[in-house]
């Protein structure tokens, strides 16, 4: 039988080295810091209109995200791995002493000049992204356990964006700089999830088919991921074709 797309008929198991190797790979050849849309944000060529199209469409999966992580919460039994991962949660959510990442990222939206109700109301997000996200939702609650911890290990690669995200925001367009907030607290947060879910899925694929059902699984997120670029990218870039009912940019 011939083996799927994406799998090895390899049964010899990857060393823990190795598998990081390959993880790492997935991001190099798959992550969205190469999309088109994210150089042209980087080289400053994206307008205010397009900004606000990327802050408001990337909102609707920022407010997924929590919830993303309390479908993982609750399909664990293990208590000490249920510690580890509820943070991500109050992380994104906030708590009675701390907004969290949800509100950093309303406060970037009304700094391109977004109104908040407009924010929230998510009703100009392009179907595309909904799908997208949705996806995202489907993955954790459908696939194997190991499968969704293991679509969490985009952010082994998110600190390097980050860095360059907030250096080129403020150096092309500086009157972004009182909403970067949300990437400040990334710069740490990411990086100590990554260190848990890495070790967690090199611990826990105990075969090599279990080790390539969590590259696959890191694959789809990176697809995910580029997939809402590409609606933005088709909607506010080229052609430039924004469905009915999503966000119209304001020529000024």
């Amino acid at each position: 039988m011939k083996a799927a797309a994406g799998t090895s008929t390899d049964a010899t198991l990857l060393s823990p080295e190795e598998l990081h190797a390959r993880l790492r790979q997935v991001g190099e050849e798959r992550y969205h810091h190469r999309h088109p849309f994210h150089v042209m944000m980087h080289e400053g060529q994206l307008s205010r209109g397009q900004l606000q199209a990327w802050a408001l469409n990337r909102y609707y999966y920022q407010s997924r995200i929590p919830i993303k992580d309390a479908i993982i919460l609750s399909r664990s039994e293990d208590a000490e791995f249920r510690r580890a991962w509820r943070k991500r949660v109050v992380d994104h959510d906030g708590d009675a002493t701390h907004e969290g990442g949800i509100e950093r990222w309303i406060k970037l939206a009304e700094a391109t000049g977004l109104d908040r109700e407009r924010v929230l109301r998510g009703a100009e997000v392009l179907p595309a992204t909904h799908y997208a996200v949705d996806a995202y939702l489907e993955l954790v609650r459908g696939r194997t356990f190991l499968e969704a911890v293991a679509s969490s290990l985009t952010e082994l690669f998110s600190r390097d964006l980050i860095a360059l995200r907030m250096d080129r925001l403020r150096q092309h367009y500086p009157w972004l700089s009182g909403g970067l907030d949300y990437f400040t607290a990334r710069l740490d947060q990411a990086p100590e999830d990554a260190r848990f879910a890495s070790q967690w899925v090199i611990e826990h694929a105990h075969t090599r088919a279990e080790q390539e059902l969590a590259i696959a699984a890191l694959r789809a997120k990176c697809d995910i991921l580029w997939a809402q670029l590409d609606a933005l990218y088709f909607a506010y870039v080229q052609p430039g074709w924004p469905p009915p009912g999503a966000f119209r940019i304001e020529e000024s």
